[in-house]
């Protein structure tokens, strides 16, 4: 990464939380693609967060999954996120890039991401060693 890259997780979750902010409005908008864009943005600035507080070296990588790999080592219990981190990591891909074949979006489906996501970001809030993460 580059060195001027914050190192700190609060820096990631603030990041993260403006994302989550731009996913609502742009539901709001019907503007899904983008809005599914930033759940993966705010899910993989989280994971980030809670990683950096636990001593990992900053990588640069998008794939969720891998970083909930990274993040189970620390947590098992994080292994219930699997599915949406599956998911959003697609959307990262489908919704960067014209395709000529992708999955369709629905509100209803990303509204579930959402909550998911809210989800996720307070078991790593509220979870062990908080404290000295975010």
């Amino acid at each position: 990464m580059p060195s001027n890259e914050s190192l700190h997780p609060k820096d990631w979750a603030l990041k993260g939380d403006s994302d989550l902010n731009a996913v609502e409005i742009l539901l709001k908008a019907q503007n899904l693609d983008v809005a599914a864009f930033h759940i993966q943005q705010a899910i993989e600035k989280y994971l980030k967060g809670f990683l950096l507080g636990r001593g990992w070296s900053l990588v640069k990588i998008h794939d969720l999954v891998d970083l909930l790999n990274e993040a189970v080592n620390y947590e098992p219990s994080f292994e219930k996120f699997r599915q949406l981190c599956i998911r959003a990591t697609e959307y990262y891909i489908e919704e960067r890039y014209p395709f000529l074949i992708s999955s369709e979006l629905n509100k209803e489906e990303l509204e579930k991401q959402l909550e998911e996501t809210k989800g996720l970001i307070d078991f790593i809030k509220k979870g062990k060693n908080a404290g000295h993460n975010l």
